[in-house]
């Protein structure tokens, strides 16, 4: 269904679903609304659901940005729409929409049809593999609609034609990520440090590129460390798939401890904090948190907590406000501050913090869970900044640099 098939659809249904529709897809400020069940339907059908909903914001002179993500409600979902509405709040002008994809293909595609049918001006998107940005980028592009990535980019070697589309579109605004490599290669060296030496490993998709980044970090440290200490050799199990739920952790750790029972150490890889739960609450049930030491990605609410009982021996995280830059870039680009996308491709390199004891995590607990580390000034402040100076805020985030600008406010 093409773009003004579905204009059409949604003003002949909007008449009659203007009653069903008052407290869905938001009215302003930062409306925070969730829409699974739209993503899991036909793009055509989320669209006029949508469409009339957006209609109030046009009127208004709002901007109307759409956030695709595999989950708003999980636990690292739920934080980074968190400090996307605070910014949506401070800047004053901006209604967001979710779309909760799952990081299934066909929804992840069938989202940004559905927040440009649905009169978005700009959308962020946290997909799932390269392959999903072509139709991404073809959809923003027909409906002249910006496009941001968070928590991925496109890999310019192995998805050398995607990577081509972005750079030539006029739209793509660019991507915001982390260095993965090197995020894996600390995770395992805590555990090596520690003096694991048996580590089973759980993904959550195949071919999810961030996945493969940390995996290929996983997989360095290892080796380098067999290298260096040819009579302590470590050795790291092949992935077991989780999914992006705390079910699928469970079971993916349960297989690890079934089919090896000297395991000493397990990495679940990520997928938004709900596989390391039901990881973790696997092992517990198995009697083995003193055996069996977790590092992970995505900072888990009592993480604290777990540091001291020694149900996690390290963590990398606080990341959550990696999707607020891709959140500024995209306000800017519809504002018109940031133009002339076409024949480049903007990188936001965002830094992971990392925490191996309770004592790390304090700081981290005063100045990014008892607050956030911004202010809606600074919010406000942000969304003026150049993009290249946006750039160096992103890299400038630490624990240490929220504390001297909390100290200074």
């Amino acid at each position: 269904m093409n773009k003004v098939t579905k204009r059409l659809l949604a003003l002949a249904l909007s008449a009659v679903m203007t009653a069903s529709l008052a407290g869905c897809g938001g009215s302003g400020g930062s409306s925070g609304s969730s829409a699974a069940s739209g993503a899991a339907s036909s793009a055509a059908s989320g669209a006029a659901s949508s469409a009339a909903a957006g209609s109030s914001t046009a009127a208004g002179g709002k901007v109307k940005i759409g956030v695709s993500i595999w989950s708003s409600t999980d636990v690292l979902g739920s934080q980074c729409k968190k400090i996307i509405d605070e910014a949506a709040k401070a800047l004053g002008d901006v209604e967001v929409q979710y779309v909760d994809q799952g990081h299934v293909s066909e929804k992840v595609t069938a989202s940004v049809e559905q927040l440009c049918a649905a009169g978005c001006q700009g959308i962020i998107i946290c997909n799932s593999s390269d392959t999903e940005m072509t139709s991404a980028i073809k959809t923003c592009n027909d409906n002249k609609v910006y496009l941001a990535q968070f928590f991925r980019i496109i890999h310019k070697d192995n998805s050398a034609d995607i990577y081509k589309a972005a750079t030539d579109s006029a739209y793509y605004v660019g991507a915001v990520h982390e260095n993965e490599p090197e995020n894996g290669e600390k995770l395992v060296n805590i555990l090596l440090k520690k003096g694991c030496r048996d580590i089973g490993l759980i993904g959550w998709e195949q071919g999810d590129a961030t996945w493969l980044g940390r995996w290929e970090g996983y997989k360095k440290g290892v080796e380098e460390w067999n290298k260096a200490n040819p009579n302590d050799q470590a050795k790291l199990s092949e992935p077991q798939y989780a999914g992006t739920t705390s079910e699928g952790g469970s079971k993916a750790a349960e297989a690890l401890m079934a089919a090896d029972p000297k395991l000493d150490a397990i990495i679940p890889a990520g997928g938004g904090g709900d596989p390391l739960q039901g990881a973790i609450a696997a092992i517990e049930r198995a009697g083995k948190t003193k055996d069996i030491s977790v590092v992970s990605t995505d900072f888990l609410p009592d993480l604290g907590e777990r540091l001291a009982n020694g149900s996690m021996a390290g963590e990398s995280g606080g990341h959550y406000c990696d999707p607020l830059f891709a959140f500024m870039m995209v306000y800017n680009a519809v504002k018109g501050n940031y133009k002339d996308f076409a024949g480049k491709f903007e990188e936001v390199n965002f830094p992971y913090l990392y925490v191996s004891s309770a004592d790390d995590y304090k700081d981290y607990e005063k100045y990014f869970v008892d607050k956030l580390p911004y202010t809606d000034k600074e919010l406000q402040d942000m969304a003026k900044l150049s993009l290249d100076d946006l750039k160096k805020a992103a890299a400038a985030l630490s624990i240490e640099d929220a504390a001297k600008r909390a100290g200074s406010n």
